[in-house]
């Protein structure tokens, strides 16, 4: 978070007047969860029971596991290493000791990354109607992450007042065609600086924007490496808001029925790449409450830009939110992991590593760390732990952990009970499949959304038909997430795997003597 946000950002304006920011914000939520989001549909639900023993006719446990401690990069967690951000790429390169092609490799090749990240201005990626023109970085930071097998996540800003007055986010053609209003003037690298924002309602400005998400679609949305993208939304850095500036719209009603057009068309435009929304409170009086619902019920991820400077009234809907929905968390302050820097609490604990472990307490999925790899690397030598710890419990981290083979319907059934090391719940469905090892027989289903959650066990059925009745069989899982779209997890079990990310199960014959029954 830079000077400029500490000091006049959405947090100094909430301290003045949280009543009022609450108020504006103030969601109803059921019990302890915020219900906005729907439960996704399942047409092939496995039987999760429960499974009692007068059921079976006997039962044997086949198999049990023992958590991983190991680094496991799943899809829907991870650490995110910044490639550029709202001031461009990292302090290097601009300072000119390093090119964007170094510090972009040096990112990805650090082993904690997961994902890597572009936020960048409508400039930085069009600039003439009708076509792209990416910066160089969107195919470096793609390319860097295909080669490391990681994946790549973005956001575009509409609006950025890291360059203003002497630059704005929008492309120049877009410039001369949409009215820049001027919202007022806040201090800015020791003076006095006037910000301006666009009228998102002009007819130019919704014309370009539609455009620039289908252009987008048709570049990203079946791309298998994209994680997620950031809902485009108002104001400064995209966050919704403009700090404690006014907004440029002349009435409220313009304001949020402007951002809920432009939302429903992003959800609309975007049909296989997640979504995910801010949960910025509306201080700037542009409809963001709406916008959050709407967001939510449409199954669109949540993010947060802060985490210990942060409303209490966004900590409670990030830390009760539906557990099939991941939550992405940054968090501005001591951004530059400059050792030197880095304040210690009486406890020994560094205030960076402070905020990343409330990461944990809100059972969130992702933790940003920013763009500079050289500092990050000197970071994780000298505090090792944070890092490791979310690698070791942030999202979610599944397993078998107990696979049971019982008698019924004069045929075997397996039970397998999926744990959930991990904080936060599945980001969509759990599909299983028992096969066998030639794949000519095979068995799948999901669990229910977001089950197992974080910390818990769900236990779900295979009933196998009569000739499958000796020999190996193989259990895989994959996330189901947005149309159906389907990718691979990795169990996060001590015990080794096949090469496709399988467990091996042997089955015990009818004769065996170690069968036992209920009593």
């Amino acid at each position: 978070m830079n000077e400029m946000k500490r000091k006049f950002g959405r947090r100094a304006f909430l301290a003045a007047s949280a009543g009022v920011a609450v108020a504006a914000n103030g969601v109803a939520h059921s019990g302890n969860s915020f219900e906005f989001s729907y439960e996704p549909a399942i047409a092939d639900r496995l039987d999760q029971g429960p499974f009692g023993i007068d059921q079976d006719e006997g039962w044997y446990t086949l198999a049990t596991t023992t958590p991983s401690d190991k680094h496991i990069r799943n899809y829907g967690l991870g650490l995110v290493g910044y490639t550029w951000e709202e001031n461009g790429p990292a302090a290097p390169v601009r300072q000119g000791r390093e090119t964007l092609e170094q510090a972009v490799e040096r990112m990805a090749s650090l082993p904690f990354v997961d994902v890597l990240y572009v936020r960048c201005d409508w400039r930085n990626v069009q600039n003439k109607p009708g076509r792209l023109n990416l910066d160089p970085v969107w195919d470096l930071t793609r390319d860097a992450a295909k080669r490391h097998g990681l994946r790549f996540a973005f956001r575009i800003q509409l609006s950025n007042p890291e360059f203003q007055p002497e630059q704005i986010a929008l492309p120049q053609f877009l410039r001369d065609r949409v009215p820049l209003v001027k919202i007022g003037t806040m201090p800015r690298h020791g003076k006095e600086a006037e910000f301006v924002e666009p009228r998102y309602d002009h007819p130019a400005f919704q014309s370009a924007f539609r455009e620039l998400n289908e252009l987008l679609a048709a570049r990203f949305d079946n791309d298998p490496l994209l994680e997620w993208m950031d809902l485009m939304q108002y104001g400064f850095w995209g966050e919704g808001h403009t700090s404690n500036l006014p907004n440029p719209f002349p009435d409220y009603v313009t304001a949020e029925q402007t951002f809920i057009g432009m939302t429903k068309f992003q959800l609309e435009t975007w049909k296989r790449t997640p979504l995910a929304v801010n949960t910025q409170p509306d201080i700037s009086k542009v409809g963001n409450r709406e916008i959050l619902e709407l967001a939510m019920r449409s199954g669109c991820w949540l993010r947060s830009d802060s985490i210990i400077m942060e409303e209490p009234i966004q900590i409670e809907e990030l830390g009760n939110r539906s557990p099939w929905l991941p939550v992405i968390m940054e968090d501005g302050y001591l951004r530059a992991y400059d050792v030197a820097k880095i304040p210690v609490d009486k406890a020994g604990v560094n205030l960076r590593e402070n905020a990343m472990l409330h990461v944990l307490d809100l059972g969130a999925n992702y933790w940003a760390l920013w763009t500079e790899a050289e500092n990050l690397a000197t970071y994780n030598e000298r505090y090792p732990a944070g890092f490791r710890a979310l690698q070791e419990r942030m999202g979610y981290r599944v397993r078998p952990s107990w696979i049971w083979q019982r008698k019924r319907y004069n045929t075997f059934e397996v039970i397998v009970g999926v744990s959930n090391d991990g904080v936060a719940g599945i980001p969509g469905l759990l599909r299983l499949t028992l096969e066998t090892p030639d794949g000519k027989f095979q068995r799948s289903g999901c669990l229910d959304a977001g089950h197992p959650h974080g910390g818990k066990i769900r236990q779900a059925s295979f009933l196998l038909p009569r000739e499958i009745n000796r020999g190996e069989l193989r259990l895989r899982a994959e996330l189901g997430s947005k149309a159906h779209v389907r990718r691979p997890v990795l169990w996060a079990c001590a015990q080794p795997l096949n090469q496709d990310g399988s467990l091996s199960i042997h089955l015990k014959e009818a004769g065996d003597k170690l069968w036992r029954k209920g009593v």
